[in-house]
């Protein structure tokens, strides 16, 4: 979600756009920027929380193992 975000707006500058997310330009430039800003968050958000669970879980079998 979050490279698709970034690759959007990227993308915008350059007069182009990922085919999947062709469909936010029909709503209104707003609705477009607002589209993109969430996938952006969204994504590294999730990202974030997947890498802290991530370094949790090494962390609890490195325990376990010790």
């Amino acid at each position: 979600m979050f490279f698709f975000g970034a690759g959007s707006i990227v993308l915008y500058f350059i007069n182009m756009e990922f085919i999947l997310l062709a469909w936010v330009d029909m709503w209104g430039p707003l609705a477009a920027w607002i589209i993109r800003g969430i996938l952006l968050v969204a994504g590294a958000v999730l990202w974030l929380v997947g890498k802290s669970q991530e370094s949790q879980v090494t962390q609890e079998n490195k325990a376990t193992t010790e």
